[in-house]
């Protein structure tokens, strides 16, 4: 209010001195009374002028960019442009100050794993982030302000956003078809809606996965359990000779073999996946493990194949020796097991050019047609179940190959040709080897790995 008292002095002055000086002339025409009313309305008016002069530029300031300083006038209008250009700064600092916090909130939904998609009431994208562009196969930018059941046409989807009753989220294939997508939606603020997406593909495969291990371990138990208690149903109901009894009690001992292995190999699985990776620090020599998955693989051959070795002696790997030898001990019974009697096998190590080391298994076996490959590591996969049963195997054995082989940073490469043979390659890295003066022979390595004993061939 300082304004205030001085406006009205200044007003009740100029009337006064307004009056007076019309007081005056218009007594020199005997007119005093008329003189001083004019001269009083005369002194107003151009108060009045001034202070239309100073609205009229405020008012010039304002309907600008306000970018410049307001006009600096003292008094009424002065008090009016400073608190006028005040409160437009502190909206601008406010304004400036959310929209630092809205990047910043759309920064974090941007850097979110899961898909958010904003849709004003009409049902259009309003902003969306990367993830959700990704999954629904939209632009964020082209596609904004476009209705989204326009551009994602997938029936289920359509249908639960025209419902209305967003309780439980809706699934269905992308719309890039490369996966499948869980949608929840959430309303907000006044008829808008947020949508939350989700790949859930790799949860389905594994939800898939579980249910076929759990149906695949339940058969293959199942199946010597039925012999088993076939016979022994048979034991206790018939009058069997010692011979009809002695071949009974071997095919029993077979099934319960075949269980025994395949608890194994489940084992031997959940081993490898539970424990930490081997250290880095512990030395094998390659020469002893040639020796050992020889010895193993003319044992199980019976001497009905040519076998040959290759390899150096200098060489060794850091690793799990247990776990090691498994790996490539099934890749040499796989050999022997699906290679007809007279083939060959040769078993190899060769240090590679980039410094990294070969084990490498090669038959001249049935071979393995191309559309299978992809899959021989996954657990129970059989290219002929039945062949595969005939052998022994479980269907887990290059399942535990791939493991032993990650878990040493390597990789399993597999080649294979109908009626050509296959070719199993485990390629291990530069800093898992290392060669010596003179071949060594370590003591065996007392890690928790996997039992040599045991290893079943497996897939093929």
């Amino acid at each position: 209010m300082t304004w205030l008292f001085p406006r009205l002095f200044s007003c009740l002055v100029a009337l006064l001195l307004g009056g007076t000086v019309g007081y005056v002339t218009g007594a020199a025409v005997r007119a005093p009374i008329l003189g001083a009313l004019l001269g009083g309305a005369l002194a107003i008016g151009l108060i009045a002028a001034v202070d239309t002069l100073r609205g009229a530029r405020l008012i010039a300031w304002l309907r600008g960019s306000q970018d410049t300083d307001a006009p600096r006038d003292a008094g009424f209008w002065g008090e009016i442009a400073y608190r006028v250009e005040r409160g437009i700064r502190a909206r601008e600092r406010s304004t400036v100050q959310e929209k630092a916090r809205l990047a910043q909130f759309l920064d974090a939904i941007e850097a979110s794993p899961n898909g958010v998609l904003m849709l004003d009431v009409n049902g259009q994208i309003d902003w969306c982030n990367s993830v959700a562009a990704s999954h629904f196969g939209l632009d964020p930018r082209r596609d904004r302000l476009q209705r989204i059941t326009n551009l994602v046409r997938a029936p289920a989807f359509v249908a639960y956003l025209q419902a209305g009753v967003y309780r439980e989220a809706v699934v269905f294939p992308s719309p890039n078809g490369l996966g499948t997508l869980s949608v929840l939606v959430r309303d907000y603020g006044e008829g808008m809606k947020l949508v939350l997406s989700q790949d859930i593909t790799e949860r389905e495969r594994a939800d898939a996965m579980r249910r076929d291990f759990v149906a695949n371990v339940s058969h293959e138990i199942r199946t010597p359990l039925t012999v088993l208690s076939g016979f022994i149903e048979t034991m206790s109901t018939l009058p069997l000779t010692e011979v009809e009894s002695r071949r009974v009690l071997v095919l029993m001992s077979q099934q319960a073999q075949r269980m025994q292995t395949l608890v194994s190999d489940l084992l031997t699985l959940a081993q490898l996946e539970g424990s930490p990776r081997p250290a880095a620090d512990r030395w094998i020599a390659v020469s002893r493990l040639l020796q050992l998955v020889e010895a193993d693989a003319r044992t199980l051959s019976q001497g009905r194949h040519t076998l040959t070795l290759a390899g150096d002696d200098s060489a060794q790997i850091a690793g799990a020796e247990t776990e090691l030898l498994s790996a490539l001990t099934n890749l040499a019974n796989n050999a022997v097991r699906y290679t007809p009697e007279g083939g060959r096998i040769d078993i190899s190590w060769r240090r590679l050019a980039d410094g990294s080391g070969e084990f490498a298994v090669r038959d001249t076996g049935l071979g393995i047609e191309r559309e299978h490959l992809p899959r021989l590591t996954e657990r129970f996969y059989r290219v002929d179940g039945s062949r595969s049963r005939d052998t022994g195997g479980t269907g887990l054995g290059l399942s535990i190959v791939k493991h032993v082989a990650q878990r040493h940073g390597g990789e399993l490469d597999v080649q294979s040709e109908p009626g050509k043979g296959s070719t199993f390659r485990l390629v291990f890295p530069a800093a898992r080897l290392r060669c010596v003066a003179a071949p060594t022979t370590p003591q065996p390595a007392s890690d928790p790995g996997v039992p040599v004993g045991g290893l079943t061939a497996d897939t093929r």
